[in-house]
């Protein structure tokens, strides 16, 4: 039985001489393997269609160990990521973290939103590549469970105190009366960023401003929390810092 979905190729990989595997991230079922057959033929019309961060429309049948894509219609293609190394290496890493936080056959709509709408920001690059980045992490974390105590200090219940910590190992915050020596201190607006970031409306996530030292505080502790959370070695991370510092 065939069935249409909408979804943004994360992930692909060569199977044998002319087949792909690709993972998609879709609204009604999260993460889909599927396989594109002789996707790699010159006549092939499923190749531009089922490339790295093609948002479409596919349609796919159930095979043995995976789906099968029939057809593929490409909506939004993002060009303009290949047009610079930071934003298309910033956009390998969401899709990296998108793999390893998604689940197959679980619907995941907002996971899907949120990715979509930070590759569309990457592309106009008008908005601070630290404060998308903080955002997906955190609200990707929050989306998949992990979203860290922040409504209030763990130990007293204190709403906000300026500074306040935030504990990455124990996923939430300090007044600063509470203060732990192995949290990072975070102003004021910081956990006020936080806070919007894993609450707001998923339309929203991204629509805040901080000061430059903030957000470099802020995508700190994100990325910190991040790593702590996610158990496999995000090459990608580590690729994308290599290329900001030393461009």
């Amino acid at each position: 039985m065939q069935q249409t979905v909408k979804g943004l190729i994360i992930r692909e990989q060569t199977i044998g001489e002319s087949d792909r595997l690709v993972t998609l991230l879709t609204g009604d079922l999260g993460l889909v393997r599927a396989f594109v057959r002789r996707a790699k033929t010159i006549k092939s019309q499923n190749l531009s269609a089922t490339s790295l961060f093609v948002y479409g429309e596919f349609t796919l049948y159930r095979g043995r160990d995976a789906y099968v894509i029939d057809s593929a219609q490409p909506i939004e293609i993002f060009f303009d990521l290949r047009a610079d190394i930071e934003r298309l290496s910033l956009a390998q890493y969401f899709a990296q973290l998108t793999y390893f936080l998604g689940a197959e056959e679980q619907p995941a709509p907002e996971t899907l939103r949120l990715v979509l709408n930070a590759l569309h920001l990457l592309c106009k690059g008008k908005k601070d590549a630290n404060i998308i980045k903080a955002a997906v992490e955190m609200r990707m974390l929050t989306l998949g469970g992990y979203m860290p105590n922040i409504l209030a200090c763990y130990r007293c219940g204190t709403y906000e105190s300026d500074p306040m910590f935030f504990d990455v190992e124990e996923g939430c915050i300090y007044c600063k009366d509470c203060f732990r020596n192995n949290a990072i201190t975070a102003p004021l607006g910081v956990i006020t960023a936080l806070r919007y970031i894993c609450l707001s409306d998923i339309s929203k996530v991204f629509s805040f401003t901080l000061s430059d030292e903030n957000i470099k505080i802020l995508n700190d502790i994100c990325e910190k929390y991040t790593l702590s959370r996610v158990e496999s070695k995000l090459t990608t991370l580590e690729f994308y810092k290599s290329i900001v510092t030393y461009e």
